[in-house]
């Protein structure tokens, strides 16, 4: 999932270079919707390993 954000995060950066910002924008948004569920399945996962 990491590569998935740090995938989306380069194009999204290579979008905004060549001018594409509206893409740029979206590759943001994804980028931002993967990080916060990548954070909540670490989280999860966490919990789970400590109290079981």
């Amino acid at each position: 999932m990491l590569s998935y954000i740090l995938a989306s995060f380069i194009l999204g950066i290579i979008c905004a270079y060549l001018g594409f910002g509206r893409l740029a924008g979206v590759f943001a948004l994804i980028s931002k919707i993967l990080a916060i569920i990548f954070l909540v399945f670490f989280v999860a996962g966490l919990i789970n390993h400590l109290f079981l």
